[in-house]
């Protein structure tokens, strides 16, 4: 690629985001308590554990869907606790989401603009034009860019998904497992996507059930059980901790398979 489609995402050596203390309750439901971590520039973040473990309520929290009922996010040096979605796809953290949610009676190509027209740098109409051209390449979605949204298949509604968060221009991308309901032979590629994605500066954190690949592709992981902080460390401390494979992993040899398939 002749260049970054992603201009001003360059990787630096500070704390991009840091969660202190987070709780979230609904009610009587206890969704999360006292998440903390910190998330240095460039790196992928793995947030694993089992369904309803409390995953995407985190994401939610992180990009303002739902306000904290404890706690403290800084992001890029700026205390966002308790901003909306759209302040904070302003200040450059976008996402996708588990279900996929196109705009299916438009184009690939509008709902790509869409992205960049409310994300952190407001294009208008001629310049998202643009950018959704240029992150459309970016994905391997351009021979799609006409076509309604609504007859892309999974995967490339995945990618879409991804596309119009890109385009965006964020900081910080907040993948809610990207790789569900897709074939190993859509999984590899997916993977090399992040990786790209990662190369051109962007942070991620990402949501993910797919084990061999959510270790293959982080950096660290964090392991959440029942809206609980469990673990924190590299793929290869995740995959031995034994709290980890008691809750989750649920076999000692699945971890040593993960960590084979890691090398």
């Amino acid at each position: 690629m002749a260049a970054s489609p992603f201009p001003g995402s360059e990787k630096g050596d500070a704390m991009i985001l840091q969660v202190e203390g987070v709780s979230k309750r609904f009610g009587g439901l206890q969704a999360l308590t006292r998440v903390t971590f910190d998330l240095p520039e460039g790196q992928i973040l793995g947030l694993i554990g089992p369904n309803g473990a409390g995953k995407t309520t985190l994401f939610n929290v992180i990009n303002g869907v739902y306000p904290s009922n404890e706690g403290r996010i800084t992001f890029r040096g700026k205390d966002i606790t308790g901003h909306r979605p759209y302040y904070l796809a302003r200040e450059g953290i976008a996402r996708t989401h588990q279900i996929v949610k196109p705009l299916n009676e438009l184009s690939v190509r509008d709902n790509v603009m869409v992205g960049a027209c409310f994300g952190r740098e407001k294009k208008n109409l001629v310049e998202a034009r643009k950018v959704a051209d240029e992150v459309m390449e970016f994905v391997n979605l351009s021979v799609r860019a006409d076509q309604l949204a609504s007859s892309l298949n999974v995967a490339q509604k995945k990618r879409l998904e991804m596309a119009r968060a890109l385009a965006a221009r964020p900081y910080l991308l907040l993948l809610d497992e990207v790789l569900a309901g897709l074939n190993p032979s859509e999984i590899d590629p997916m993977l090399e996507t992040i990786r790209q994605v990662r190369a051109q500066g962007i942070t991620i954190i990402m949501i993910e059930h797919v084990m061999h690949a959510v270790m293959n592709v982080s950096d660290r992981i964090i392991v959440l059980d029942y809206g609980q902080q469990i673990a924190e460390g590299t793929p290869a401390e995740i995959a031995r901790n034994e709290k980890v494979i008691e809750a989750y992993l649920g076999d000692p040899r699945l971890a040593e398979r993960l960590m084979e398939r890691n090398r």
